[in-house]
């Protein structure tokens, strides 16, 4: 085939409509017109001798051939967007970009303040919008409309550029005041009450079920692996909330050590490792190959690893 025959804007509609798999919505994201976006549609076809989108009951579905091509499709834009990207210092002082981040409730109570701190001093412009794991997917960010990710990922998609963070075992935060602490062994632990917080994947939560194991998390998976079962009292999807329930109340928070430790100096609380083994998690930042190469999102990843590495060399 004459390379110098192939329309390379035709790639750039067959990336958006087999994300899209609507004509009209694929031709509102490039601006233009829908008898355009057709129309490529049809050179598409021409130039693959497939029809790549067929219409069904359920919308626009991709073939076969077009389900192969996607992948190879989108790296050959993002080596084209890799090439053509000028080679500019991000001008960090003067910038008023806002950054749009998922922080899982821990990551935003442990990392997001210490990182605008230092932001305010090297890129007082710069604007944070912070989301919830409820309110981002996946192609979210793929698609370049949130910068980065931050969280605890049981998988990422391959595409996905990762960083680790940090990793952190499991500490308790106990009222004082609580008796557990008189005698606290695993028989003490199972026989308090307990506030339990957890919310690591994307997409909208839904309620806890107290006899679902596998979905509690790693707290009570790792108390199920010893044949224990722990007596949950409170479920809550914020740490601080956890957090403060157990300094109040006759409860036990177990949670990230670096979650945990913020609450070390306030009067009336005690940080005590559980009496039985927690794997350690990994806190991990991600983001998608769009945004590998550009400066400012570059320097923004810098910033953010470094105030972890800080995190975590003053809360070992």
């Amino acid at each position: 085939m004459n390379m110098s025959r192939i329309d390379l804007n035709l790639l750039v509609y067959l990336d958006v409509l087999l994300r899209e798999k609507n004509v009209t919505r694929a031709a509102d994201k490039l601006g233009i017109s829908q008898p355009a976006m057709s129309n490529g549609l049809k050179r598409l076809r021409n130039l693959f001798d497939d029809p790549l989108l067929i219409r069904t009951s359920n919308g626009m579905t991709p073939t076969e051939r077009a389900q192969e091509l996607e992948p190879q499709v989108r790296q050959l834009l993002v080596g084209i967007e890799k090439a053509v990207q000028p080679r500019t210092e991000f001008d960090a002082v003067n910038s008023n970009r806002v950054f749009r981040m998922m922080a899982s409730d821990y990551a935003e109570a442990t990392l997001i303040p210490p990182l605008i701190t230092k932001l305010r001093e090297r890129a007082p412009n710069i604007i944070l919008d912070i989301m919830t794991p409820s309110d981002v997917s996946f192609p979210d960010v793929e698609q370049g409309r949130v910068d980065m990710v931050i969280n605890r990922f049981d998988s990422i998609p391959l595409s996905f550029h990762q960083k680790v963070l940090w990793s952190d075992d499991f500490s308790c935060v106990i009222s004082d005041h609580n008796p557990v602490l008189n005698k606290f062994n695993l028989e003490g632990y199972l026989s308090a009450h307990h506030v339990w917080v957890s919310k690591t994947g994307m997409g909208v939560g839904v309620g806890m079920d107290p006899s679902d194991v596998q979905r509690l998390g790693w707290v009570d998976d790792a108390l199920d692996k010893i044949g224990a079962k722990r007596h949950i009292t409170v479920f809550t999807r914020h740490y601080q909330q956890a957090c403060l329930l157990a300094q109040r109340q006759d409860l036990i928070a177990t949670v990230p050590s670096k979650m945990a430790k913020q609450q070390q100096h306030r009067e009336g609380v005690k940080i005590v490792p559980p009496p039985f083994e927690i794997k350690p998690i990994k806190l991990t930042m991600a983001w998608s190959p769009l945004y590998q190469h550009d400066p400012a999102h570059k320097w923004m990843r810098q910033q953010i690893n470094e105030t972890a590495i800080e995190i975590d060399q003053a809360i070992a």
